[in-house]
């Protein structure tokens, strides 16, 4: 079979790897506003998110929203927005990412119960729709354009 990679680099797309957790759950390694942190990899979200306590981690300006999130931790939860970030993932970049921020502590408190490392938010489709996304589950990698 030929090479994804091969493939796709001249292209333009960047690749990605990821790590499968505990939980089988897939987590990257992203920076964003220049500092890096850990993230789920998750196709379902639709928007990208942090907890209320990265906004000091990640230098965000956060401003308050009318919308109310829904997951698989909850309803009808209280959200702010951060508009205009730098996201880097490997070497894809953007610097007009805007992320959802809301009360993570379910998503890390369930982590914890399997003993999985907590993390500092959720790269969503938004991401993956932006960057016209392959995901290469055999190599543990994805592709960004």
């Amino acid at each position: 079979m030929e090479n994804l990679y091969d493939t796709l680099k001249p292209k333009g797309y960047k690749r990605v790897r990821f790590k499968i957790s505990k939980t089988q759950h897939l987590l990257v390694k992203a920076t964003l506003n220049g500092v890096e942190g850990n993230f789920i990899l998750d196709t379902g979200a639709s928007n990208s998110c942090v907890g209320f306590e990265a906004i000091t981690t990640f230098n965000l300006v956060a401003t308050d929203s009318d919308t109310r999130a829904a997951g698989a931790g909850g309803t009808d939860m209280i959200t702010q927005t951060s508009l205009r970030n730098t996201l880097k993932l490997g070497r894809w970049s953007t610097k007009t990412f805007g992320l959802v921020i809301f009360d993570m502590s379910h998503v890390n408190e369930a982590l914890r119960q399997y003993k999985a490392k907590p993390v500092h938010g959720i790269i969503g489709a938004d991401v993956l729709l932006k960057g016209k996304a392959i995901i290469d589950y055999y190599n543990f990698c994805f592709y960004l354009k």
